[in-house]
Formats: C-alpha cells, structure tokens, sequence
C-alpha cells in the first residue's frame, strides 16, 4: 500500500470546512485540493453526512478524485474507490432501542415550539441517527434562520441533554453539528472511527473542521493524540491554513 511521499495525508470536515453548510464546492477549492495533492500530500474527506449529500457537495466523482472517503464519520469507508468498512447501527442496538429513540424524539419534538418546522425530523444512517428539530426539509433561508435562533435559544443543546438522561443506558454519544441538527451514535463512533482506515505510515495525519469546540462533531478527531488539528472559520480560512503549511 503507497502513501504520499512525505507520509503527511489531510482529512478535511465538508460542511464550514470544504463548503459552506450544505452547499456547492467551489471550482477555487476544487483546484486547491489538486495542487495540495501535487505537493505530496494525500486528501480524505471525513463527513458526518451519508456518501449521497457529499457527492452533492463535492461532486458524483468524489470517490476518484480523493483516495479516501470516510462518510457518517468513517463508518462508511471507502479507499480508491473501493468500499472497505461499513459498520452498521441497526446491528449494534437493534430494533427495539432505534424504535424507542425515534418515538422520544418525535414525542419531544412536538412539544418544542420553534419558529418554523418542515420534515424530515429523524434521518436513520447506516452508523448514526440525524436529528433536526426544525426537519431537513427546510429552506437555506429558514436553515439559516433556525441557527441564528438556536445560537440564543440553544434548542439543540436542551434537546441533547435530554437525551443523554433518556438514553444513559445506551451509552450513546449526542454531537452537534451543522447549522440545524445533531448526530447520535453509540460512543466511540465520532469522526476518530475513521482513524482505523488510515495507515501507520502516514506520519503527519491533519484534520481541518469547522465544530472543533467540546460538544461539536469535529471535537474529538480534531483533539486526537495521532492528528494535528485546525479549527476554520470556512472554507477560505481551509485553504489559508492549508497553504501556510504546505505550500
């Protein structure tokens, strides 16, 4: 198995990091990513979302343009193109507890006044469920609105500590990200999975995420003892940082 030349491989968030949230990569950043590439350095792509919503963002070819990609966290895991893990949620909790996490949600969920609620409040993954409280139905306009709202109103954050103290039990890891909902999976299923699936001979692993902060889906791979991590502020402050290291 090859790696880079100078053993350095950089795993990039998407949404706030490679694109604005769930928006289009730019041809600027598109070109970027080639000539990071042509300075001997690998790229992955570490999502929270499924391989679907990233080849919206980054392109029907993502798999051909960047070696690795690691989709719902690494738990779906691809390498030039070809699937090499996939480890799914239904196996490890079962039925009964996804029926019992979807019904809570939808139970809080209609007691929770918010401006404006669309569709599409629980997204089932194949490692992780999705939760939006104001449905990932929504508009950019009310998307961008339901974060400024929830900044004040923190109506992700009260949501997660309920279900920390609903679902103890199940040892479950709840982590906001995005601008509208947060992720659930069992502990230890954060953005680190993905880790396994990078080889020990990449010396200078980097991980570049945009909700490095405790609570956000970038925390823990960006706190991990094996990468170097950068907090961005989007994607122009990627490809500053990028280019102050590497080029």
């Amino acid at each position: 198995m090859s790696t880079s030349s100078n053993g350095t491989i950089c795993l990039f968030d998407v949404d706030g990091t490679l694109t604005v949230p769930r928006g289009v990569i730019t041809d600027e950043m598109g070109t970027f990513l080639k000539e990071l590439k042509s300075k001997g350095v690998e790229v992955g792509i570490v999502g929270g979302s499924d391989l679907v919503k990233q080849k919206e963002q980054l392109g029907e070819d993502v798999l051909d343009l960047y070696r690795y990609n690691f989709s719902q966290n690494g738990l779906v895991a691809y390498e030039n193109g070809e699937l090499v893990g996939c480890t799914s949620l239904n196996d490890h909790l079962g039925e009964e507890n996804i029926k019992a996490i979807v019904n809570w949600c939808l139970r809080y969920l209609a007691d929770v006044d918010i401006p404006v609620k669309r569709g599409t409040f629980v997204e089932y993954r194949t490692g992780m469920m999705n939760i939006s409280p104001i449905g990932r139905n929504c508009s950019r306009e009310e998307r961008n609105a339901f974060e400024e709202y929830d900044n004040q109103a923190k109506v992700r954050e009260k949501m997660v500590d309920a279900m920390k103290a609903e679902f103890e039990h199940l040892d479950m890891t709840f982590s906001i990200g995005g601008q509208i909902s947060f992720d659930v999976f069992p502990r230890g299923w954060d953005k680190t999975y993905c880790l396994k699936y990078v080889p020990e001979s990449f010396t200078n692993v980097h991980f570049f995420g945009d909700k490095t902060h405790k609570g956000g889906n970038d925390h823990e791979i960006y706190e991990h003892p094996r990468t170097q991590g950068h907090a961005v502020k989007g994607p122009e402050d990627t490809m500053r940082i990028c280019k102050e290291l590497f080029f």
